[in-house]
């Protein structure tokens, strides 16, 4: 395996802006990085499941992707327009940091996986054209989908410091960033229903 495009592919699509990382950002800058946290770990846990599922349907899938691939994005884009709609409405600032929730931050980081199609197709790109052909056995499989998914951490923990950074810029404009970040998603909804 080329591991230079291998690592240049996964830390493309990890740091890229995406559902994840964008979530991780507004989530970080309205409750904290701390109480935000649950969000990420549920993207982790969403992550290792659809990356496993990835690695074990891929040759399936993968030939399956065209007659699928418009539904899922339908369902992705309109699942990725609902929490734009949440954050645009979301309170901001200190009334938004007393609303966090741990245990629903953490459940909607696993279900966005999910919809995520950009996870889906990452998932099965990455099985199908560098991992499959050159590793076989369930430890090997396995080492990369917890790379993949640490990878996912890693890069919207980096999200969620960002978004804790400018925490003051939060507060002073949140309905402004707000709205910047429910647009940032919603031109993530319309870039995948361009592929329908």
């Amino acid at each position: 395996m080329n591991f230079t495009a291998f690592l240049s592919y996964v830390v493309l699509m990890a740091f890229t802006p995406g559902p994840n990382n964008i979530m991780s950002m507004a989530n970080a800058g309205k409750y904290g990085v701390r109480r935000a946290l649950p969000f990420n770990f549920g993207v982790l846990c969403g992550v290792l499941v659809v990356m496993s599922c990835c690695a074990a349907f891929s040759s399936l899938l993968y030939d399956r992707v065209p007659a699928v691939k418009p539904a899922m994005l339908c369902i992705g884009a309109a699942y990725i327009l609902w929490l734009a709609w949440l954050v645009w409405r979301s309170p901001h600032g200190a009334q938004g940091r007393e609303a966090s929730r741990p245990g629903r931050l953490f459940v909607s980081g696993v279900m966005l996986q999910f919809v995520n199609f950009k996870v889906i197709s990452y998932g099965l790109t990455v099985m199908a054209s560098f991992i499959l052909p050159h590793y076989r056995g369930l430890i090997p499989i396995a080492g990369f989908v917890v790379l993949l998914a640490v990878f996912s951490l890693v890069s919207t923990a980096c999200w969620a410091l960002f978004g804790a950074a400018f925490d003051r810029l939060f507060r002073q404009h949140g309905r402004a960033l707000n709205a910047a970040m429910a647009l940032l998603l919603i031109y993530c909804a319309v870039t995948m229903l361009r592929d329908v």
